[in-house]
């Protein structure tokens, strides 16, 4: 669980907080996170970890008194990867995991590169969009 002292401007302040086992597992997270989206710029959003690619949200994580959180940043991502994702505690927007039980990173990398990807798309329809108006 993050202590709550100050606010944090950076990731690694963020973490910095964060109790060791939790630390430990989001430190592989972002590790991961980085390999799947290379030059990813980091951030606090929301309070949160966060990652953005072409100044674009892509993904969050958090650390909370009972879990940590991945923050997929799209309902369509967490849906096509719902089997996948059911052995974790799942709402809208949120998987939780535990340190005894975290994310696969394969599957994290796998959910990164879905969000890349609808990024993508949704920058090219815009600009689709600007060049017919």
């Amino acid at each position: 669980m993050r202590s709550t002292k100050s606010t944090p401007t950076t990731i690694d302040e963020y973490l910095a907080a964060v109790s060791g086992p939790q630390r430990a597992a989001l430190e592989k997270l972002r590790k991961t996170i980085h390999a799947a989206a290379p030059g990813a710029e980091e951030y606090i959003g929301y309070g949160l970890a966060g990652f953005k690619l072409k100044g674009r949200p892509l993904v969050y994580f958090g650390a909370w008194q009972n879990h940590c959180a991945f923050y997929p940043g799209s309902p369509a991502t967490q849906e096509q990867f719902k089997d996948d994702l059911k052995a974790f505690d799942v709402s809208k927007g949120t998987v939780r995991f535990t340190t005894d039980k975290p994310l696969p990173a394969a599957l994290v990398k796998r959910l990164v590169r879905v969000r890349i990807a609808e990024n993508a798309q949704r920058e090219h329809q815009r600009k689709t969009a600007q060049k017919k108006a």
